[in-house]
Order: structure tokens, then C-alpha cells, then sequence
């Protein structure tokens, strides 16, 4: 009888599902370093959290990645959760230490290296970030690690704004305003532009960018979202959603495995949102 390797079982959880590249580009990766494990889709309803909980810990179920709307609702579900979970007060990723059911947040490395790498003008101080759920949080965390303090915030639910701006000490200026705003650094952190019902949309006009700056789109799906070819026509550079989406996928897989992210997996993703 030939021997049978037991498969590790990695899952991503949210509700819904539908966009997550995650399932491709980790088990892309496990099977490149012949690690024997996958990672699998477990659409999980907010109601059901807790039971999703019991089935990890019961089944030994190795990690987690986590999307919305689970964030911040699994934090009291872990025994212990790293400092930038604490900061941002949202996690995205579950791994075990030892018999430790643990919480980190790797959107915050994946969000700020691409904006270090691009190494930008000194003058480029002002930032407006649109949009102040989840990803607004771990974009802020990013932003004051890098040294960018001077961050106005906005978004369309009037008092999510004023929760964050009084936590991390940000500015706020209403939604129908944002256009007023100097900024060098413009960030979307809503869902507009993303595949599906608001893709056709963006939370910033091509006329509203003036000067030069960096437009950051934090949608990876499509790859050309309407707010970077906006940005890009007002002759604005741009940070594509994928870079950031790769970036913390890369320090996801570090974390469970040890090991950068296979450069095919890291392919698979560029094709795969390319339409190939």
C-alpha cells in the first residue's frame, strides 16, 4: 500500500467570496514548494463566526486568510494577536504558534510597501484617504509607520470619519467636499471600482487631481480600475490594487511557511486579473 500524505487545509473566510484571489495564489505556492496542504474557500455568514471558530480549532485547520465583513469580528475568537492587529483593530490573517490560535494584520506591510518602494518627492506630505472601514484602518496604520501625519478622511457614511480621525488623529472633510482637499497621496479604500455592480465607478474625478501626486487603489479587481485612469490621465502616477494585494499575501505565506510567495503564484495572480 503506497503511503498517504496528509493534506494541511488552509481556508480564506468572508462573506461573500466571490472576488478572492487568495485560494489561487496560496495553494499555487504549496504545491510549488511541495508542501502538501491547499487552501480553500469557507464562505462563512456573519452569524455563523463563532461555529466557524469551533471547526478551526476542532479540525486543525492550519490558517485563515480573512476579508470582509470578519476583520474585526474574529479578534475575541484568538488567544493572542500581534501589535499591528491592536493598532488597526482588524486582522486578516489566522496562524497557530504552538497550541495559540493567533491574529495578524499583514494588509498594513502589504499596503505600505509599494508606496516605500516608489521612494516619492519629500513634498509629497498631504494625503486624502477615501473610504474609513477596514481597509481605511490598516491604510492609516501604514501611512503614520511611513512617516505621513498629515491624512484627511472621508467617506459617504458621515460618522465612520469622525471615529477614525478621532482614534489616530486625522482630519475629516465631508464627502461632498473631498474635491477641496490639497493632497499628493490619494488613497480609495472603498469598494468602488471593483468588479461587479460599481465598476464603472470611481470616488474621485479626473479634474478634481491637480499638480502631481500618487493615486493608490486599494481594489485588485479589475487590474485598471476607472480611479487610476483618471489619475493617470490628470498625469497623477498610480498604485495598482494588485501590488498591495501580493504584498500581503507574500507576508501571509511567510508567516505559515517561512517562505516568499513562488514567483508562478505571484504569475497566476497577473494573469489570472489580466483575464488570461
Amino acid at each position: 500500500m503506497s503511503q498517504f500524505t496528509p493534506y494541511s487545509i488552509y481556508g480564506i473566510i468572508g462573506y461573500p467570496l466571490g472576488h478572492s484571489m487568495s485560494p489561487l495564489i496560496h495553494t499555487t505556492s504549496f504545491q510549488d514548494y511541495g508542501i502538501p496542504a491547499v487552501l480553500v474557500p469557507f464562505p462563512t455568514p456573519p452569524e455563523d463566526i463563532a461555529t466557524l471558530f469551533k471547526s478551526v480549532r476542532l479540525l486543525n485547520i492550519r490558517g485563515l486568510c480573512v476579508t470582509i465583513p470578519h476583520k474585526q469580528t474574529i479578534i475575541p475568537y484568538l488567544d493572542e494577536v500581534t501589535e499591528h492587529v491592536k493598532k488597526a483593530g482588524a486582522a486578516n490573517l489566522v496562524y497557530w504558534d504552538g497550541d495559540k490560535l493567533c491574529g495578524d494584520n499583514t494588509d498594513i506591510i502589504g499596503f505600505m510597501q509599494p508606496l516605500a518602494q516608489k521612494k516619492l518627492p519629500a513634498e509629497y506630505k498631504k494625503v486624502l484617504l477615501l473610504g474609513a472601514g477596514g481597509a481605511a484602518r490598516a491604510a492609516v496604520v501604514g501611512l503614520q509607520d511611513l512617516g505621513y501625519h498629515d491624512i484627511t478622511v472621508t467617506d459617504i457614511v458621515t460618522d465612520l470619519p469622525e471615529a477614525l480621525a478621532k482614534e489616530f488623529n486625522l482630519k475629516t472633510v465631508a464627502w461632498e467636499d473631498r474635491d477641496k482637499v490639497e493632497a499628493q497621496i490619494i488613497i480609495n479604500s472603498t469598494p468602488l471600482g471593483m468588479q461587479g455592480k460599481f465598476e464603472d465607478q470611481t470616488p474621485y474625478e479626473q479634474a478634481w487631481f491637480k499638480g502631481k501626486g500618487i493615486a493608490y487603489d486599494i481594489v485588485y479587481t479589475p487590474y485598471n480600475t476607472k480611479f487610476r485612469q483618471e489619475a493617470e490621465k490628470a498625469g497623477w502616477e498610480s498604485i495598482s490594487g494588485r501590488e498591495m494585494f501580493i504584498g500581503q499575501a507574500n507576508a501571509q505565506f511567510k508567516i505559515w511557511t517561512g517562505k516568499d510567495l513562488s514567483e508562478k503564484a505571484k504569475q497566476a495572480v497577473i494573469d489570472a486579473l489580466a483575464g488570461k
